[in-house]
């Protein structure tokens, strides 16, 4: 506690410092904006929860609504066992986090069972349609699709995968009934949960995407404007649509009234969705990525998700500096974390791509010896103008959502799931309260690069569910959602405990950065270390103080008294719930 207290008043004195200087260098007008700008962000700050997380001997659900967090905690106190726990959260937060994923989208779930050791990886990403081509958008002069016609509308869906995965888990590795785990989810939907200042921001952020689809319009807008924080919101579409998966498991949205009345909504929006698509999709078992951290063992993500295996190319690569006695967001860190990222990110989009049409590297991705190279052409007195990929084939042997989850008896669930941008596609369909992805755009929009459309595949993903062994045991479950940021955030918050002893709140809290180009600093950082980086030669833009940029961690850590230990990102309305 004395540490987090430590860390506020830093940020504190960093604001202040910054807001001076600023003060000192600008004319009177600006001078009046930046007071005016302090004032709003101390207000913003001031209003923020920074305690998001709960203690428990028998379970911790860590997601970023605390009515879903809740959910899953009731599901473990009737019996369920954690993935009966994670596919009601799952579905619960589909309804109270609908800008974020739902039925319309598709994810990724990692589990490890405490009595075999057992993982499993469950695949249920969005693939193409089968009419999708790789020349299918027009591109503008920035070589990405016109008209943002992969961003919105009905050519940005792709295939659904998420009622087909949850319930693939459910039906192998759980122990409750459909109607039991997705009744928390359908009494939310029919009696509805209270918008708060976050939710109400991001409906008015996409105002005019919702304000489309007279389906959407009937749904998240009041007498046609956005619902205000503390508005009840209630959706008696989703909760028709998730009782009828209760009766009748995936055929209810794979097969049926409802798949004819998505592939005709999609048409009708432009897209090549049909249902034939829907029928045909399929969840795919795969097996995890790993690696080692400073003798912790990671299990993560591996593709189409290109999270993992990059995660641990990172970490592999930290592994070779002392962080620390390096210190924690220092300048001498900072400049090492954006070395590490920019390589990362280079060998990304040379190597990632769905593996069932392409082979990826992953073996040498996650080599050590690979990652000992890779740190050889790090200046740590200079930051690199143009990184290149390095050659891992010699090291060959042969917006979204996260939550965590873990029991007393050590199973730990990590899932991450999305619809991609806010409110995807904005396509919604009528009479069902299904909101479509616009995954279409994760792929390239270019042909002839590992990630170009083709039939049937799935776009390359940033998505994260990571699991930690401390020994063989239990240790911690972490993800995020953020798009390329999820991935240097996951091993931020992974560093933040191993390396600094950090719990999981304090870990999730701290300010965090991200490079693919130019180094985004969240505020909050030493204004000293943000001039000393530039000095540097680093490109440096500094964001505001708990900024939803740089996602929103859901994370457990098994601490060594037994005690199982949840944060909720304060960057979203995230919240732990133990018991």
């Amino acid at each position: 506690m004395h540490k987090q207290k430590v860390t506020k008043l830093m940020a504190l004195v960093t604001t202040t410092v910054l807001t001076i200087t600023t003060l000192f260098g600008c004319g009177q007008q600006q001078t009046q904006k930046a007071k005016e700008e302090l004032t709003k962000q101390q207000e913003e700050k001031s209003k923020v929860d920074m305690n998001r997380d709960a203690k428990g001997a028998n379970g911790v659900v860590a997601t970023a609504k605390p009515e879903a967090s809740q959910v899953g905690v009731e599901i473990m106190k009737q019996g369920g066992n954690a993935i009966d726990a994670a596919v009601a959260t799952a579905f619960a937060l589909g309804v109270a986090e609908p800008n974020a994923s739902g039925i319309g989208g598709g994810g990724f779930m990692l589990v490890r069972f405490a009595k075999t050791g057992e993982e499993v990886f469950i695949d249920f990403r969005e693939t193409a349609p089968k009419a999708a081509k790789p020349d299918m958008y027009k591109l503008n002069e920035k070589g990405l699709a016109a008209n943002n016609e992969s961003i919105e509308g009905g050519k940005a869906v792709a295939v659904p995968g998420e009622v087909a995965g949850l319930l693939t888990a459910l039906e192998k590795y759980g122990t409750m009934k459909r109607n039991e785990v997705l009744r928390p989810a359908i009494d939310l939907a029919e009696n509805g949960y209270k918008v708060t200042e976050n939710f109400s921001g991001i409906i008015k952020d996409n105002f005019e995407k919702l304000n489309k689809s007279e389906a959407g319009k009937k749904i998240y807008l009041k007498n046609g404007l956005p619902y205000e924080a503390g508005d009840t919101l209630i959706n008696k579409d989703l909760a028709k649509t998730l009782k009828l998966i209760a009766e009748k498991g995936k055929d209810a949205i794979y097969k049926g009234e409802v798949a004819k009345a998505i592939a005709a909504e999609v048409q009708k929006n432009g897209g090549i969705l049909t249902e034939e698509d829907l029928a045909n999709y399929q969840v795919k078992m795969r097996t995890p990525v790993k690696g080692t951290y400073r003798g912790y063992e990671v299990i993560s993500a591996p593709p189409s998700s290109s999270g993992g295996t990059h995660v641990i190319e990172m970490l592999n690569m930290l592994e070779n500096y002392d962080l620390k006695a390096m210190g924690h967001n220092t300048t001498k860190s900072l400049h090492v974390w954006s070395e590490v990222t920019k390589q990362m990110f280079e060998d990304r989009g040379k190597y990632m791509g769905d593996t069932d049409f392409l082979k990826v590297p992953l073996t040498g991705l996650t080599s050590k010896e690979y990652a000992k190279e890779l740190v050889k052409k790090i200046d740590l007195n200079k930051s690199a103008e143009k990184v290149q990929y390095g050659n891992p084939s010699k090291y060959e042997s042969g917006s979204t959502t996260h939550f965590s989850i873990m029991d007393k008896e050590g199973n730990m669930v990590a899932i991450t799931k999305t619809i991609n941008y806010f409110f995807g596609s904005g396509v919604v369909v009528p009479g069902t309260g299904i909101i479509m992805n616009d995954e279409m755009d994760d792929f390239d929009a270019a042909p002839g690069r590992s990630n170009s459309i083709a039939p049937g595949k799935r776009p390359l993903s940033s998505m994260t569910p990571t699991l930690v062994l401390k020994d063989g045991k239990p240790f911690m479950s972490v993800g995020s959602p953020g798009a390329t940021r999820i991935i240097p955030t996951v091993a931020q918050v992974i560093s933040n405990v191993i390396d600094h002893g950090m719990n999981i709140q304090e870990a999730t809290n701290q300010p965090r950065m991200y490079d693919k180009g130019t180094l985004m600093l969240e505020g909050g950082i030493d204004s000293k270390v943000v001039e000393e980086l530039k000095a540097m030669g680093h490109k440096v833009e500094v964001k505001k103080e708990l900024d939803p940029y740089f996602g929103g961690v859901q994370g457990i850590v098994l601490e060594s008294d037994g005690q199982l230990h949840g944060g909720g990102d304060p960057r979203r309305d995230g919240k732990a719930a133990a018991y």
